[in-house]
């Protein structure tokens, strides 16, 4: 039986960006077949390298963030470093990057001149306050763009100040846009004619994308969204309850027939027979009384009891997952949701498994993150450079 092509394959993508939003988006595409060659800066490539906990030197992130790509050392800042980096982005069909606006432009790999050369390319470009308005310029991480999206306002308790997540969330989310956008563009380019155009993602604004209802809210109603902790806000019984082992399980009862099996589960047919709580709008009034009586039965559960008797009651709960506790669990198994591959000197390791399942085309990892500049030679072979062409380039630091 022969092995079904992934979706994006023959789509050529030029990746110039380092560390996390950038890469990430072509990692995405790369997972789905794309062609994704990423240009590393010789003087010791993407920074990302070196993140976190390292194995033999090298950053264990990197395995995943640049699985299925190919590595290619230029130097940005020799002619014959930028040359080749045009020529690659003549082939491409997507170009990713995620500098400060103005700085390709000022190496002659802006948009103008890529689009010149290539009038079917997609650029997509990834940075903290678009390409346009007065803050363009500004340097922008994604903890600057959480927090002016709207994010961390929102995020922690009310009597304390904002938290983070766990994770580089405004980078992954600003990710995931792009790849939208780039494919959206691709379709756009494939039955309107064949032009390219530019994908311009703000890491402020992808974060701002995803606030939900706080515009219309605060526009109508003049109401501002604070901190609520682990409670839902508006929306009740969803919140985070502690059982008498010590495990914290998010029970979320806010449909209105989930709520009345909830309350008969926890003991407590008064509540769920009270006419005042058949909708959300009076149980939101009453949350109080709700949590302290979800909290009173949790507190006097052992944890695997409280999800039995929730699982029982078809009411949506779960224990709050560290990393060990996914790696235990029978779903993420059944789901391939933890690959499993070899580091080069042979160490076991295992890699998140592909987001979305496709049932006919799905992704998957073809090797792991490259050595720096791995491909460096094959690349340059591709474009019609000769082997002794390509020693010349390395003597003068151009690769």
């Amino acid at each position: 039986m022969n092995t079904p092509s992934k979706p994006l394959a023959g789509v050529k993508v030029l990746e110039l960006g380092t560390l996390i939003a950038g890469p990430f988006c072509t990692r995405i595409l790369a997972e789905f077949g794309a062609e994704v060659i990423k240009v590393e800066s010789p003087d010791g490539g993407d920074p990302l390298r070196q993140w976190r906990k390292l194995h033999e030197g090298t950053s264990l992130w990197w395995s995943v963030q640049a699985r299925n790509k190919q590595s290619i050392t230029a130097n940005l800042k020799h002619p014959e470093g930028l040359a080749i980096v045009r020529r690659l982005a003549e082939q491409a069909d997507i170009v990713v990057e995620n500098f400060r606006p103005g700085v390709l432009d000022k190496l002659g790999l802006g948009w103008g001149a890529l689009s010149a050369a290539n009038p079917g390319l997609v650029m997509v470009r990834l940075s903290g306050f678009g390409q346009t308005g007065p803050y363009r310029e500004r340097p922008g991480f994604g903890a600057i763009g959480e927090s002016m999206g709207g994010l961390r306002y929102i995020t922690g308790f009310p009597d304390r100040p904002p938290v983070r997540t766990g994770i580089s969330i405004g980078d992954s989310i600003a990710a995931l846009w792009a790849a939208i956008g780039a494919l959206m563009a691709l379709r756009h380019r494939e039955v309107n004619g064949g032009a390219g155009q530019v994908v311009d993602v703000a890491l402020y604004e992808a974060v701002f994308a995803m606030m939900e209802s706080m515009v219309p809210e605060f526009d109508v109603a003049g109401f501002v969204r604070e901190r609520t902790g682990n409670v839902m806000p508006g929306i009740t019984p969803s919140n985070t309850h502690t059982t008498r082992d010590g495990r914290h399980i998010i029970i979320g009862g806010n449909g209105d027939a989930i709520f009345v099996r909830l309350m008969r589960a926890i003991g407590r047919p008064d509540l769920a027979d009270d006419p005042q709580l058949a909708s959300n709008a009076g149980r939101d009034a009453r949350a109080a009384e709700l949590y302290a009586a979800i909290d009173a039965w949790v507190a006097a559960h052992d944890g695997d009891a409280v999800l039995a008797a929730m699982e029982a009651a078809e009411v949506p709960a779960s224990a709050i997952y560290s990393v060990a506790d996914m790696f235990r669990d029978a779903q993420f198994a059944a789901r391939g949701m933890f690959e499993a591959a070899n580091l080069p000197d042979g160490t076991p390791i295992h890699l998140p498994g592909i987001v979305p399942k496709l049932a006919e085309t799905p992704g998957g990892t073809e090797w792991l993150g490259p050595k720096l500049g791995e491909h460096t030679e094959a690349i340059l072979a591709g474009l019609g450079f000769s082997a002794a062409e390509i020693l010349a380039l390395r003597e003068k630091g151009a690769i």
